[in-house]
């Protein structure tokens, strides 16, 4: 039987893309997945990062890791897919932070048309802040995003049997979701028709949210049974947002609150502040939506 909380302190490593410890964690999800009688495929690609952030190299090379239980009928693909992306980065700066930056920068666009004084303040605010978006090697990425592999994992573990569910785990989101863009540009048959459950930052606290992307039956199950609260936008970017592009439905599930985004990409998002908790409840509600009848 596994122990979690031993594989989540695996799991929770500064692991930037490229890094010593990001192929770690790659070879230990293939060894989880391999272990669960998954056949794991490695996507290979190569992007750019955003423009928004800075200290990034020019090119980054990544992995997705896509795998699903072999089947009789080799054609038939996946209907439900649980993606949660598995590499992590550090910021000198909290999440809370630079969603100040960003709602100033933008307050200041709109305030250009009625006072050019406050908002030049507002300007000038948003650009200090958002100057510091610089990409480290220093979070362990605890609750961003280890606390969602091992909630999928946990989930996989309720149902045995279920070959209808595949597994997705994409590279490079936080360089601005680079390895569902290459899913997106060379693996869309994959998502045809299919549901999408995205897991990103399952705190023990907040309430479960329910981003929809493109809702559907499975979304929408989900979201119940997790009483979560429903959203169709928030201020932010995740693997959920360019994977609704070629799916049949996506939801992007998260789980915390304003003390989240205080460590989230920073030394602070350590195992030590979480108990999986909020993983092993999203794991179970997804579970019971997902279980054969």
């Amino acid at each position: 039987m596994t122990d979690y909380a031993v594989l989540f302190r695996e799991l929770a490593i500064p692991r930037l893309v490229g890094t010593p410890n990001h192929r770690k964690v790659r070879e230990i999800l293939k060894r989880e997945l391999s272990a669960r009688g998954f056949v794991v495929d490695e996507h290979q690609f190569t992007g750019r990062p955003a423009r928004a952030l800075l200290g990034t190299p020019r090119l980054v090379e990544g992995t997705n890791l896509i795998a699903h239980r072999p089947s009789d009928r080799p054609a038939v693909r996946p209907s439900v897919w649980l993606v949660a992306h598995y590499d992590s980065k550090g910021q000198p700066i909290a999440m809370l932070l630079r969603l100040l930056g960003v709602f100033s920068t933008l307050g200041a666009m709109i305030g250009f048309f009625f006072a050019v004084g406050p908002a030049l303040v507002l300007l000038a605010i948003g650009a200090l802040i958002l100057s510091q978006n610089r990409v480290t090697d220093n979070s362990p990425g605890a609750v961003d995003n280890a606390t969602a592999l091992v909630a999928v994992l946990m989930a996989v573990d309720q149902l045995p049997d279920a070959r209808h569910v595949g597994v997705i785990f994409p590279d490079g989101e936080e360089f601005g979701l680079l390895g569902a863009k290459a899913l997106e540009g060379e693996r869309a048959e994959l998502f045809a028709g299919a549901a999408v459950v995205n897991l990103d930052g399952l705190d023990d606290v907040g309430a479960p949210v329910a981003f929809l992307h493109r809702p559907g039956k499975v979304g929408a199950a989900v979201a119940r049974s997790l009483d979560a609260i429903r959203a169709r936008w928030l201020p932010v970017v995740v693997d959920g947002i360019v994977l609704a592009r070629v799916a049949g439905e996506c939801v992007t599930i998260m789980k915390g609150n304003w003390r989240t985004m205080w460590v989230v990409h920073r030394p602070q998002d350590t195992v030590t502040r979480v108990r999986l908790d909020g993983a092993a409840g999203v794991a179970a509600g997804l579970a019971r939506v997902l279980r054969p009848a």
